[in-house]
């Protein structure tokens, strides 16, 4: 994880120093330069009054309208109670009061529940270089010393996810059915819908099946704007027009839904959505894409470039032929990358007779991430209702299958597992993406 060069700076030259007063230390709001500050999952844990005070203001202001900000008392300790059952988020604000030992011990014992890529800025009143030093040198984010201001804590946030040097924020994932007609849609709809809701973290769900895209029947929604007006106007695109051709579908969920007519045709070349393909990543932490049953330059290109495949398909000849040559470019055209998820949908048909789950998976030397069961009369109740199969029946067993299929391309720890690090090594596991 890399320093703020000029703090960088500054701490190479007080080695033999304490930190300056907090008045100069402190930064001068008036001359505070903040980049936007994308969706954004933020976690405090505050101490006192006036530090909770200060936190609550930031939240008011434009800069973090975007981000989902949640503030608890308690400190590092109410941290670990709640993430030792919980992911963590993309960014923790932890408050201390003491030495540099407890600090230092009770920041590991945090480190023990932290995802990787979670981020961590210290609020501590131990105003001492080489402790700052220390906790660079370990993986925070950024040490901040009591009392701090609303742009300060803002500053410091943005400095994390809207530098030139940051890296892209989001997390792709394409959702690719081999044959048309076996549910890659509904699979991926759901999935985002597990994927906002198990992690509450922000997704966008891109629709890119143009003339017949299903995402706005799937959540009830109907916008006039979408896909096609943000690949159509490229010197229009950016964080800002994105928002503004956004769909709301849940407090973490928000759809770029496809324009479903056959008005024009949508003749789109190697390149129309790689500018919307990186706003997206810059503002969000999790992009799912919609892809629709063909294959040009535009959906390669995609399928080459996203971070996560979940490549669906029902158990005949027909997708096992189409999934074996899929497969196979995938893995030539991504030899270094994971391979793709396997969802076997519709499994169990009455009197079809089907390949089995494991063989249909044996023949492409991938493993099932899912088996789905044939459920017509669940799926068709809420693709009418406009309803995720959790929002209708949040027990059943396959809204399971959605959690974890969203657990599994999070690229986050299990929530109910606790990932452990060894001693010592605070938030060396925040440090592997940076690093």
């Amino acid at each position: 994880m890399s320093i703020n060069p000029d703090l960088s700076e500054m701490a190479g030259h007080l080695d033999t120093m304490s930190l300056p007063d907090e008045q100069q230390f402190a930064i001068n709001d008036e001359a505070i330069q903040i980049g936007p500050i994308p969706r954004i999952t933020i976690h405090g844990f505050f101490l006192n009054d006036a530090s909770m005070r200060i936190a609550e203001a930031a939240m008011e202001d434009r800069r973090l309208a975007k981000a989902h900000l949640k503030l608890d008392k308690g400190g590092i300790p109410a941290a670990i109670e709640i993430f030792s059952q919980a992911p963590t988020p993309n960014l923790i604000i932890v408050e201390t009061a003491g030495d540099k030992e407890d600090l230092i011990a009770s920041l590991d014992n945090l480190a023990e529940y932290c995802d990787a890529g979670t981020k961590v800025i210290v609020v501590g009143d131990v105003n001492d270089v080489t402790l700052y030093r220390d906790l660079i040198a370990r993986g925070v984010s950024e040490y901040l010393i009591t009392p701090i201001s609303v742009l300060q804590l803002i500053a410091s946030v943005g400095t994390l996810y809207a530098s030139p040097e940051a890296e892209p924020l989001g997390r792709t994932i394409a959702f690719y059915g081999v044959k048309g007609g076996c549910g890659a849609s509904t699979i991926a709809h759901n999935g985002a819908w597990s994927l906002a809701r198990c992690f509450e973290s922000e997704v966008i769900v891109s629709d890119l099946d143009l003339p017949f895209g299903t995402a706005g029947l799937d959540y009830n929604q109907d916008p006039l704007q979408g896909v096609f007006e943000a690949v159509s106007s490229p010197e229009r695109l950016d964080e800002t027009y994105l928002d503004r051709i956004l769909t709301k579908c849940s407090d973490h969920l928000s759809l770029l839904a496809a324009p479903a007519t056959l008005e024009r045709t949508y003749d789109q070349n190697e390149k129309s959505f790689e500018l919307l393909l990186e706003t997206m990543r810059a503002t969000v932490p999790h992009v799912v894409l919609d892809l629709p049953h063909a294959w040009n330059a535009w959906i390669r290109n995609t399928l080459l470039n996203v971070d996560e495949i979940v490549m669906v398909a029902e158990p005949d000849l027909a997708n096992l032929r189409n999934a074996k040559n899929a497969a196979d470019m995938l893995k030539q055209m991504r030899p270094n990358d994971r391979p793709p998820h396997l969802i076997m949908n519709k499994v169990n048909m009455p009197k079809r007779p089907e390949i089995k789950p494991d063989e249909f998976a044996g023949a492409l030397g991938l493993t099932v991430q899912a088996s789905i069961p044939f459920e017509p009369h669940l799926f068709g109740t809420a693709a009418n209702n406009g309803q995720m199969i959790a929002e209708l029946d949040g027990k059943h067993a396959i809204t399971h299958m959605f959690d974890d299929l969203a657990q599994s391309v999070s690229g986050k720890a299990q929530p109910s597992r606790p990932a452990r690090s060894s001693l010592g090594g605070l938030l060396s596991k925040l440090k592997r993406r940076a690093g």
